[in-house]
């Protein structure tokens, strides 16, 4: 294997098993919150405020995996 296809397997890995983590948290909060809507509507407001709130900070270790993999795939090391 070159390097070049070592660096996009890595860059490929980087990203796929990144990207698991925050779909996994992210489809958490939003169906619980859905439920916590159902239950009590008057709270919508509130409930959906904090849950975009929870998916900014979940989504950041995604964007964290996006930046790692850019930089395996571009980085020129001799």
């Amino acid at each position: 294997m070159n390097q070049e296809a070592a660096r996009a397997l890595g860059a490929a890995l980087c990203m796929g098993i990144g990207a698991i983590g925050p779909a996994i948290g992210e489809g958490n909060a939003v169906g619980k919150a859905l439920e916590a809507m159902a239950r009590q509507p008057e709270m919508a407001g509130t409930l959906r405020t904090n849950m975009i709130l929870g998916c900014a900070v979940t989504e950041t270790t995604g964007i964290y995996s996006l930046v790692v993999s850019l930089l395996l795939m571009f980085m020129r090391i001799k």
